[in-house]
């Protein structure tokens, strides 16, 4: 045993005893929690996730009595590594420290604990009108405590200033155990009572007093002076002119100076009205000339997007509708004018407007409709996840993404950083905080090639050059970490260095918080987490996206934790119900990674730990659509299930859930017999055979599979002569256990004079194969059945699941051979929107509440769905509730009832359960109305195609009554 893993385990063992939070040392953990945002790995000693402040207190006693280094931590989105650590015990406060203590609305005052998330302060201050001013783009998981740790800022800090501006009071825990708040601007008379307490605080005191009074000159002329310097230490906020303001000093410390128990801070009025003016420009060095003249006119926010950052978005996905609100132009300015009342917010829109047009090549548009300012806003929220990739394809990598210039010094300095780009032989994306001269820039550095740590690090060293000789800072918001910090002495005079080096001994003279980051800095070209050993692993997966490397597709992974926002969205529901980061995409892909890295987790495909971490996920694809950079990670699972279980006796629910289609049509040559048998007392044994949990209830076979059905239709109502022909796939589910789905929808089709056919023979789209990595038996399963299937003809598909996969699926693991039927399939909706565009629907009217399910928003889209919604009249409101939970086999398989149920109670069943008993419940999955039948208190989900078989009869009745 080395001497490492023994502290470890003494260590753990200690935590452990004296702990209520939990305590984390395995290599599963450590992996997860070994990356930030940043380019770096940095394997921790082991994580604790405290449950209190009493949980902090002892955990940092403990870490000192065995001399390990401690790394605070909150959404673990750091892009300069100060979120991780080598050998340190990471503290995790989002888990469970993240409460607003207090809102105090007429002090304009918050209390928080360390892990609160950002949106939940805002929620908290929201019904006094009141807000934080700082909203980085992550506010929907950042904590609070990151934010006081980076001196985060965000696009509102033009306004509302930086975190630095808006701390009160900070209440901190030193290394050695020392507890004092801190606060600021004060008076020499408090100065003085500080200097005069006892013990350690008095001493801690009078030595940053010293520190100030004996360095006045350095610190008044070695400090630039610009809206966004957030590298180094903020050293001037100890001048007696700024009150010696010790808030401000150690927001921005990066938790090397002591660690945070709690926070009180400022919030300030929100606008009752808000307008969006977008300005067009030709390039971004003209939007970023236009700024100083802008900024007198009080705009909220002056955020610049280029034009390079709208058209990586369009390679990585669809088009969002937003972006047809751009007016003309190659970059553009986002500028928020508020007001009391929208027209007042009108009124200075319209005075920023006529500001940008006395410029002849700048155009503006006004947007004031909120739904529409949302998805611009999404649109630049993405952006350090869509830059990512460059519209070519190419990866890009933060290092250089936070540098800050004087804003009327921007224009110039993006000129001479293009021109350094293009020297170097680089390309990268610019956006960012124009109004504060703050830009954000992802760059394609070669890191995984031979040369790639050498060319990081001269663009770094020029780059450092270049931003200080405009007299600006190495960052602006995301401070220095690893990335930076040893740069700072081209930023500083020796003597500021020096300086910087005695503030952190003040505090931490052992050396114990976050070693490594602004003083004594690890090397900015160590420890990149594209070094190291790469495994050759086999792969049956084509990952066409990235160059056949599930490397670099787990790579895609960037750490900005859009997975972790539990807030909205599909992604990540395991991580949603759960909390737990290595059941999030993030953790997940990091797990990846580490596997096949061969280090920390060892055995390959045969991991226990990254399968652990995969049994969670739900296949649900959200992640494939809602992470900035598409990560896929439902991809990622059915190919290590299939290399992990390969020649191995797999789980028994891969057998019974992954053979589903099979056993169902056995089952279906005896439906009556086969559902004796699921009510009798055989059938729990049944379910602890087939690997499925006993509190799941098994579907009821109908007396006649739908095939059988239509066959007796089609004798008696021969198809509509000269109707256009339409394929309707029967998907395994809609024809052995709902048949009434199928059914309608032949039922509106022929009413509507569309020719219904079904394949030639049995067919199924291989998901639930998929699903269990039981790939080769997909494939076979596919081409059969596309072999059953007619040329040219519209294949409608009526389950989104099945339809995705033949859409997606059958692509991928059949290559062109699968792309032709692809290309024919569509939604129920889809078809109807495409094919029956001059006809007329029947109308349905009423109210209905709609579970999307995820694979129709990761893969299908639902914009046919709401245009169909609006021809039949139907007032439909669509749940943001994500995952139903039961994504196919997941919540059927022992071992997932607790998370499957969790997942549907977040919004899904609360929903339904309050819903009318008039409002009608739409729901095309049969997932979804599978996990409503058996978990919401007796209400039923209806497919499209029922609703409008309903409106059908209900419309045909109508002439009979009046007759």
């Amino acid at each position: 045993m080395t001497q490492h893993s023994a502290v470890g385990t003494e260590l753990a063992r200690a935590l452990a005893a004296a702990l209520r939070g939990e305590v984390r040392f395995g290599p599963a953990e450590r992996t997860v929690y070994s990356h930030d945002a940043s380019n770096y790995r940095q394997l921790p000693l082991g994580v604790v996730k405290p449950a209190d402040s009493d949980d902090v207190r002892a955990a940092l006693a403990l870490c000192r009595q065995h001399g390990v280094p401690v790394v605070a931590r909150g959404a673990g989105t750091s892009i300069g590594g100060q979120a991780v650590g080598p050998g340190a015990v990471v503290l995790d406060f989002r888990r469970h420290l993240g409460r607003v203590l207090s809102v105090d609305p007429e002090r304009r005052l918050a209390r928080v604990e360390p892990g609160t998330v950002l949106d939940d302060l805002q929620a908290a201050a929201r019904p006094y009108g009141l807000r934080f001013g700082p909203d980085p783009s992550t506010h929907s998981r950042c904590t609070l405590g990151g934010m006081i740790g980076n001196d985060s800022c965000g696009a509102h800090s033009v306004a509302w200033g930086r975190t630095a501006d808006n701390v009160e009071t900070l209440d901190l825990l030193l290394a050695d155990g020392t507890e004092l708040t801190v606060g600021g601007p004060l008076s020499p008379a408090a100065r003085e009572r500080l200097r005069e307490l006892p013990g350690r605080p008095g001493e801690l005191h009078r030595a940053l007093q010293d520190l100030a009074d004996r360095n006045l000159a350095a610190l008044r002329q070695g400090m630039p002076q610009l809206p966004r310097r957030t590298s180094g230490y903020a050293l001037d906020a100890l001048l007696p002119e700024r009150g010696h303001d010790l808030a401000r000093a150690l927001t921005g410390t990066e938790g090397t100076c002591a660690l945070l128990l709690g926070a009180t801070v400022k919030l300030v009025e929100q606008p009752a009205a808000r307008v969006l003016v977008v300005a067009g420009y030709p390039d971004e060095t003209a939007a970023a000339d236009a700024v100083p003249a802008l900024l007198p006119l009080g705009p909220l926010t002056v955020e610049g997007m280029s034009g390079d950052l709208i058209a990586a978005l369009l390679a990585a996905g669809p088009r969002p509708p937003a972006l047809d609100r751009l007016p003309d132009g190659d970059c553009w300015l986002f500028m928020e004018a508020g007001g009391a009342t929208v027209a007042q917010a009108l009124d200075a829109a319209r005075a920023l407007v006529d500001a940008v047009r006395r410029e002849r090549t700048a155009t503006a548009a006004v947007v004031a409709d909120p739904a529409e300012q949302r998805q611009l806003w999404g649109v630049r929220e993405a952006g350090a996840g869509i830059v990512t990739r460059l519209p070519g394809g190419g990866e890009a990598w933060p290092g250089w993404e936070d540098s800050a210039v004087p804003p009327e010094r921007l224009g110039d300095y993006l000129r001479d950083l293009r021109g350094l780009l293009r020297r170097s032989g680089l390309r990268g994306v610019p956006y960012g905080h124009f109004g504060e001269g703050c830009v954000h820039l992802r760059i394609d550095f070669p890191l995984t090639a031979p040369r790639g740590g050498r060319v990081f690090r001269e663009f770094l060293e020029q780059a450092a050059d270049l931003v200080v000789s405009y007299g600006g800072s190495l960052s602006g918001e995301h401070g220095d970490g690893q990335a930076r910090a040893e740069l700072l002495p081209r930023m500083y005079p020796p003597g500021i260095i020096a300086l910087f080096g005695r503030f952190k001994r003040i505090w931490d003279p052992e050396n114990l918080l976050n070693p490594g980051n602004l003083v004594d800095p690890r090397p900015l070209d160590a420890d990149l987490r594209f070094d190291g050993p790469v495994r050759d692993l086999p792969l049956a997966l084509p990952y066409e996206q990235d160059g056949g490397s599930l490397l670099k597709a787990v790579h895609r992974c960037v750490g900005v934790a859009k997975c972790v926002d539990t807030s909205t969205g599909v992604m990540c529901p395991s991580y949603m119900a759960t909390g737990e980061e290595r059941h999030s995409t993030r953790g997940r892909a990091r797990l990846l990674a580490e596997m096949l890295r061969g280090e920390a987790v060892p055995d390959g495909w045969r991991s226990a730990e990254v399968r652990e971490a995969l049994d969670l996920c739900l296949g649900c694809k959200g992640c494939a659509s809602d992470c900035p950079v598409h990560v896929d990670m439902a991809t990622y699972k059915a190919e290590f299930l299939y290399q992990h279980h390969r020649r191995r006796l797999r789980p028994a629910s891969h057998y019974s859930m992954g053979w589903l289609p099979l056993w169902l049509r056995g089952a279906a040559l005896a439906p009556g017999l086969a559902n004796r048998v699921a009510r009798s007392a055989a059938a729990g044994p049944l379910k602890q055979l087939a690997g499925i949990d006993g509190r799941r209830t098994l579907p009821v076979l109908p007396p006649e599979t739908f095939s059988r059905w239509f066959r007796r239709h089609r004798a008696t109502h021969p198809a509509p002569a000269g109707g256009q022909r339409v394929l309707l796939w029967p998907d395994t589910f809609a024809e052995h256990l709902q048949p009434e789905v199928l059914r309608a929808a032949v039922e509106v089709l022929e009413h509507l004079g569309f020719a219904v056919e079904l394949p030639a023979g049995p067919v199924c789209c291989g998901l639930t194969w998929v699903s269990t990595g039981q790939l080769d038996t997909a494939r076979r399963v596919m081409r059969r059945s596309l072999r059953a299937l007619p040329d040219g003809v519209p294949v409608v598909g009526l389950d989104p699941s099945c339809t995705a996969a033949l859409r997606e699926e059958v692509p991928k693991l059949l290559g062109p051979a699968g792309r032709p039927a692809a290309e024919r399939v569509r939604t129920f909706a889809e078809f109807l929107d495409e094919n029956a565009a001059g006809l007329e629907l029947p109308r349905a009217g009423g109210e209905a509440i709609t579970q999307t399910h995820c694979h129709q928003h990761a893969v299908l889209g639902t914009a046919a769905d709401r245009r169909i919604d609006a021809r039949i009249g139907l007032a439909n409101r669509v749940l943001d509730s994500g995952c139903c939970g039961l994504a196919g086999n997941f919540g059927f398989e022992r071992g997932h009832y607790e998370v499957s149920v969790a997942v549907a109670e977040r919004v899904l069943l609360p929903e339904v359960r309050a819903a009318a008993a008039g409002t009608v419940v739409l729901a095309d999955g049969f997932s979804c109305r599978t996990q409503i039948a058996q978990l919401a208190d007796g209400r039923r989900a209806l497919h499209l195609a029922e609703l409008l078989q309903r409106a059908l009869r209900a419309g045909l009745e109508e002439p009979r009554e009046r007759a």
